[in-house]
């Protein structure tokens, strides 16, 4: 399993959503399909993120949702294999199992690594306000390779709902929750620290996300560029 692959897919899962059931952000119909595109800071094209619900079980407070994640260069063509999340949600309060995520890759004997992922996910419930704080979250991954143990710790703090407004991206105009996040990376004991905000709509999920260092510059953006 290539290591872009684990980190694409752990970083798309993380900075998905956990909301109340009844006013969701995320689609659930079958089949529909999301395209995101990256930009850089001189907003230059990097890549693309392509994402389907793949199925759906049960209904209103109580259902499973599996989506299918891809990571496409520039001219988007697949930069690995898709990978699966599933999103569990019961009496109301969804649950993202990230290390669910990985499970067929961790029982394979052909596996050369052994990963292990933990953590709390970020939870933003549906009727949230503009004022209202977000509650801390954070994922550690690590991976041991036998001679060597990586590992990656993400944490999610200062979440806070800033507006309620109009976002346009090339799909449409959405009624949106602008939230911002400190979010810090620490790797081989070296933490990053930037701030994320990101606009979510009711039945889409993520409309766009932009990436601020830690001297308030823009660093990269993501946006709904397909919906089908």
């Amino acid at each position: 399993m290539k290591t872009n692959k684990i980190i694409i897919a752990v970083v798309l899962a993380f900075t998905m959503t956990v909301a109340n059931a009844q006013n969701i952000f995320f689609p659930t119909k079958v089949g529909t399909v999301q395209v995101y595109e990256q930009k850089n800071a001189k907003g230059k094209t990097e890549g693309f993120t392509r994402q389907t619900v793949k199925e759906i079980e049960g209904s209103g407070s109580n259902m499973i949702i599996v989506y299918e994640f891809e990571s496409l260069d520039k001219n988007r063509k697949p930069l690995s294999e898709p990978v699966l999340l599933k999103i569990i949600i019961k009496d109301d309060v969804m649950i993202l199992d990230m290390n669910q995520m990985f499970a067929g890759q961790q029982n394979d004997p052909n596996m050369q690594a052994v990963m292990e992922i933990t953590g709390v996910p970020v939870k933003i419930y549906g009727n949230i306000q503009p004022g209202q704080s977000l509650e801390d979250a954070n994922m550690t991954m690590t991976i041991n390779l036998g001679f060597i143990k990586m590992k990656t710790e993400v944490k999610m703090t200062d979440g806070k709902c800033l507006a309620i407004e109009d976002v346009t991206v090339p799909v449409g105009t959405f009624k949106s929750f602008k939230i911002t996040q400190t979010v810090t990376t620490t790797v081989m004991k070296k933490a990053v620290k930037t701030r994320v905000i990101t606009w979510y709509a009711n039945g889409v999920g993520m409309v766009k996300s932009e990436t601020y260092n830690d001297k308030d510059q823009l660093e990269s953006s993501s946006e709904l560029v397909e919906m089908k």
